[in-house]
């Protein structure tokens, strides 16, 4: 039988094109129920939108319900962006650079990020694709249109506000003590009966630190249920709101992108509305906290000569609560000499941080022992020692700026000369009775 041989061409098998991973993004700027319903709207048209193209598969749509377009910290965004750097999306489609983001840098950032990890984004109001020949040429152009644009959303804004100034209405008012209703403050029965309270132990001399241990330990919270503190309490307590006035533009934002609150010191008008709302105390009041505020600030006031910060400043690290150690001066109420201490010890007490005290003299000595000095230095302790860690009472670890640590321990000699001198006279008492006892024994012998 013979054998035949016959060639088949090769069949060339068709490809399938690769799919498009595709998502969406969205965004609105405010959380009212129509914004809230245009959302789920535009997630809706995006979704059906993806699934029904040819060539595309869907990868989901990332939405952010937004106070502005111009900060980084939208959850949904930066999920999408994610998204993209793990792989999993190859274009991202959303309506306008105005709904992806106003700030120029925000915006090129992001683009620029996505077109070297080869994802596009195509936006629809536009027509563009940033993965296109002239994408970034005219995304730039239309990215600062877009900054001019919340520019000119931020001075309307700043108008609306401005004019309800001049009417003598706050534009949004979170003070402990009141709540806002319809443009006007309206007291809070409880707050106010707390603050009264405050300022009564204020003036019978109270501090900060008292006060907030005071009302912490009267289960006060603050209007967010979080713990007041005392500086926080006589703020309260010294603001005009306290007594029925409001000053309105205390503050400004300066630049609509940076979103930066400036304390305003001249540069605007401010507004003094007297006799506004309900007071929590009268102006008699509030003016002698004010006093009391500012004799206290007086007696406090460092001496000319005196250093506002010390070498140790700022250096010392507690180790059991992490908190920074900070100088006690002498004549202050308890301390003779200069004293390090740790913050939390300072103003919380014991109870939250079980820390030492540790005598300046001391302190220098060891360092300097530290640093291999006969005398401690300021100098070369600022430029030789990155920072001064205490894990436990009476040992300081040393770390220097190039890494290395020493640890030395510490004792208050006062203290162990007293102990001392306690002991040895406990002993010769017992030493005294035990010898009187023999002298009577032995008499007692025949």
């Amino acid at each position: 039988m013979q054998r035949t041989i016959t060639k088949i061409a090769p069949v060339m098998i068709q490809q399938a094109p690769r799919l498009l991973r595709v998502a969406a993004y969205a965004r609105v700027s405010s959380g009212k129920e129509a914004m809230l319903h245009s959302l789920s709207a535009q997630v809706s048209h995006y979704s059906d939108r993806i699934q029904k193209t040819p060539g595309w598969i869907y990868a989901g749509v990332y939405a952010d319900e937004a106070t502005t377009g111009t900060k980084d910290s939208r959850e949904e965004f930066q999920r999408l962006l994610d998204d993209c750097r793990a792989g999993k999306i190859d274009m991202v489609i959303t309506k306008s650079i105005s709904r992806f983001a106003r700030n120029t840098v925000t915006t090129l950032k992001a683009i620029r990020e996505l077109r070297l990890l080869g994802v596009d984004v195509y936006f629809e109001e536009q027509n563009i694709h940033t993965l296109g020949e002239d994408g970034e040429f005219l995304l730039t152009l239309l990215a600062a249109y877009a900054e001019e644009e919340a520019r000119s959303v931020s001075e309307n804004q700043k108008w609306r506000i401005r004019t309800n100034f001049e009417q003598g209405l706050p534009w949004s008012v979170t003070m402990y003590g009141y709540r806002q209703v319809d443009g006007r403050l309206v007291l809070v029965p409880e707050e106010a009966e707390i603050l009264r309270l405050a300022a009564d132990l204020y003036l019978e001399g109270y501090g900060g630190e008292r006060l907030e241990r005071a009302l912490a330990k009267a289960g006060v919270r603050g209007r967010h249920g979080n713990a007041m503190t005392g500086h926080g309490i006589i703020n309260l307590l010294c603001n005009e709101k306290s007594a029925g006035d409001l000053l309105l533009q205390k503050t400004f934002v300066e630049d609509p992108i940076t979103k930066v609150e400036r304390p305003n010191r001249g540069e605007l008008p401010q507004y003094l509305v007297e006799n506004s709302h309900e007071p929590i105390f009268d102006r008699k009041t509030r003016d002698r906290i004010l006093a009391e505020r500012a004799r206290r600030a007086a007696r406090f006031q460092p001496h000319p000569q005196t250093p506002s910060t010390y070498p140790f400043t700022g250096l010392i690290i507690c180790g059991k609560c992490g908190a920074h150690f900070r100088r006690k001066i002498a004549g202050a109420p308890g301390y003779k000499k200069p004293v390090w201490i740790c913050d939390t010890f300072n103003s919380k007490g014991k109870s939250l941080c079980a820390s030492k005290q540790i005598p300046e003299d001391i302190l220098e000595v060891v360092t300097a022992q530290a640093l291999g000095l006969p005398v401690f230095n300021a100098e070369a302790f600022a430029a030789a020692v990155k920072e001064i860690r205490v894990p436990e009472n009476g040992t300081l670890v040393y770390e220097f700026q190039g890494g290395r640590t020493v640890t030395k321990t510490w004792e208050n000699p006062s203290r162990r000369h007293s102990w001392n001198d306690e002991n040895r006279g406990k002993a010769r008492a017992l030493a005294l009775r035990l010898a009187a006892g023999r002298r009577v024994a032995l008499c007692q012998q025949p």
